[in-house]
């Protein structure tokens, strides 16, 4: 199965404070059929999200939105066993082992690596 088939219809949310990466990511995830939630630019918006979302299949999340890590929302999601991938500009060693077994995406992103490692990792 390729990326676009394994995201067609899934619904993902996107957690990135610049606009124009925002706007970029989901314009590429819609292309490949993915049902983008959000974007939301906080760590309170993401977690507030996360709250009323019934129905949620993979995430792409910013390490680092305003002064704030993006650790909160990854703990929502990581306790919900929604798969997720890190788009940051931080190496693997900024992050904390807690969070060593999610991917990270190095900025600036390549959309379509990207699609395909969120694709992978999300379940069938």
């Amino acid at each position: 199965m390729g990326r676009a088939e394994a995201l067609r219809g899934r619904r993902v949310l996107i957690v990135e404070d610049e606009y124009v990466i925002a706007g970029d990511l989901a314009v590429a995830l819609e292309d490949d059929g993915a049902v983008v939630v959000g974007p939301v630019g906080s760590v309170e918006e993401a977690v507030a999200l996360l709250e009323k979302e019934e129905v949620l299949d993979g995430a792409v999340l910013d390490l680092n939105l305003g002064n704030e890590r993006a650790y909160r929302a990854a703990d929502a999601l990581l306790a919900r066993g929604v798969p997720f991938v890190f788009a940051t500009g931080y190496g693997r060693e900024a992050i904390p082992n807690a969070y060593a077994q999610v991917p990270r995406c190095e900025k600036p992103v390549d959309t379509s690596a990207l699609a395909k490692l969120l694709s992978s990792r999300l379940r069938p």
